[in-house]
């Protein structure tokens, strides 16, 4: 859903002062009593070696 109008004064991102467009994605799992039938992808999972890597090197990153 992509939305355009008035936002909170404090978001300085937008080019107009107080107008701008947000964007709102819905990405959670639906269940069959919502309409949606079909399987949904099992969860993304980093491999192991990948996670220590990112947590040896969070300080170069900038965290």
């Amino acid at each position: 859903m992509i939305l355009e109008g008035p936002l909170d004064v404090l978001e300085h991102a937008s080019r107009i002062p107080a107008y701008g467009g947000k964007m709102g994605i819905d990405a959670t799992k639906k269940w069959a009593t919502e309409g949606f039938t079909r399987e949904w992808p099992d969860d993304v999972v980093m491999a192991p070696e990948i996670r220590k890597l990112v947590d040896e090197r969070w300080k170069e990153y900038g965290f």
